[in-house]
């Protein structure tokens, strides 16, 4: 069988900086849940030998692919780096997938299956029938807060639009103006999200199993969350002033 029935070729983007106690063990559950799936683990030069790691794991299986990337530009630049890996080998959807484990490749089926009546899929954390596990109540609160904001600030009518656990079809890829996203961590995705809705990208949200990671240190930082909390808002005034200017400027949610 080549690729997801009624999906077609799909990749799944795994970015990588110093997840050697996590990329064997993300990389064999995504080939097991979804067999006919490729992966690529596109790896920011981790000192800890993740792009080694990586490259063995290629080298024993022809439905791994290693992209390795000079340095750390953060997560946007490398789901950047690898649609675009995909849209010039002709894959038919893109998948976002954390290499940390808190993304289910379990829930992967789900999500294409999904995939055939879209053109983008968010695994959602705060739809019905989601899990969150293991996470601390502070955790919860700021991404239900950050959600929310994103939510009422950006018009954006999706449950979870900092998730990052997606499906793209080529199409919802070359609708988004992915040439204007400068942003990283949870501010990319809600950018992505904007930008989709904005294009009329056919969205919908299915519930997953989310949960903290067993292995190696989070990537979140005081940081990442000033970003997001200053670009949705510098979105949401930009968004509010064209379309006071122009009543059609906000593409409607289809």
């Amino acid at each position: 069988m080549v690729g997801h029935p009624g999906v077609g070729r799909v990749l799944v983007v795994i970015p990588t900086y110093n997840e050697a106690d996590n990329v064997d063990r993300i990389v064999a559950r995504v080939r097991e849940a979804a067999p006919a799936v490729d992966v690529l683990v596109a790896d920011d030069n981790s000192p800890d030998g993740t792009g080694a790691i990586a490259d063995g794991l290629a080298g024993a299986d022809p439905h791994v692919q290693v992209l390795h990337r000079p340095g750390k530009e953060g997560l946007g630049a490398a789901y950047l780096a690898g649609f675009a890996w995909a849209r010039e080998r002709g894959y038919d959807a893109v998948v976002e997938m954390d290499a940390d484990g808190s993304h289910a490749p379990e829930d992967l089926p789900a999500l294409l299956d999904a995939a055939r009546d879209a053109d983008m899929v968010i695994g959602s954390r705060w739809t019905r029938g989601a899990r969150v596990l293991n996470w601390p109540l502070r955790r919860l609160l700021l991404s239900r807060a950050g959600n929310l904001y994103a939510r009422l600030a950006l018009g954006v009518p999706v449950s979870d639009a900092t998730g990052g656990y997606r499906v793209y079809r080529a199409a919802a890829l070359d609708a988004i103006d992915l040439a204007s996203v400068r942003s990283q961590g949870y501010a990319f995705q809600v950018e992505l999200s904007r930008l989709a809705h904005r294009a009329g990208v056919r969205m919908v949200e299915v519930p997953i199993t989310f949960a903290e990671r067993e292995h190696g240190d989070s990537k979140m930082s005081p940081l990442i969350v000033a970003e997001a909390l200053w670009r949705i808002t510098t979105w949401g005034l930009r968004d509010r002033r064209a379309a006071a200017r122009r009543p059609d400027a906000l593409a409607r949610w289809p």
